[in-house]
């Protein structure tokens, strides 16, 4: 069977298994997409039909796993939620100017000054001597200062 085939054949099913297990479209097209993928990646023949049927299914079914896994060990809050939480127009530009910084200066950042850590733990928790938490601060400080200047 080509991959054409799986794909037309299999996908709709695999689609609803992962919708169900997850409760998020996005994140069950990632799940089926990934399915795929290690499909392609398969070495070893199927017996027959009903073999390679149950063989994506489980394998869906864990990839579905470990995606649950990873979102119950790495919470995620929502941009609306954060947003909501400061009414004041100056925070929330403030917010999402923060947000449009680069990503290892954001991190910085958001760590010392909102979270209230010290350079050294920064340091630690992002695994960077403390003077690169002090040179990314200094960046991210003059880089919200020029993009709120301009607004």
């Amino acid at each position: 069977m080509t991959i054409e085939e799986v794909v037309t054949k299999y996908s709709p099913m695999l689609y609803r298994i992962c919708v169900v297990m997850l409760g998020n479209e996005a994140d069950a097209q990632d799940a089926v997409q990934d399915t795929i993928c290690r499909y392609l990646e398969r070495t070893k023949k199927f017996r027959d039909s009903e073999h390679e049927k149950a063989w994506l299914i489980k394998v869906a079914q864990n990839r579905c796993i470990d995606m649950q896994r990873f979102r119950f060990r790495h919470p995620q809050v929502e941009l609306s939620e954060i947003t909501a939480s400061y009414e004041s127009p100056e925070y929330s530009d403030v917010l999402a100017q923060l947000i449009a910084l680069p990503a290892p200066v954001k991190a910085a950042v958001y760590l010392y000054y909102i979270e209230g850590y010290k350079t050294a733990e920064v340091s630690e928790i992002m695994g960077i001597s403390v003077n690169a938490v002090k040179k990314r601060l200094q960046r991210g400080r003059k880089l919200l200062r020029l993009r709120l200047e301009e607004e």
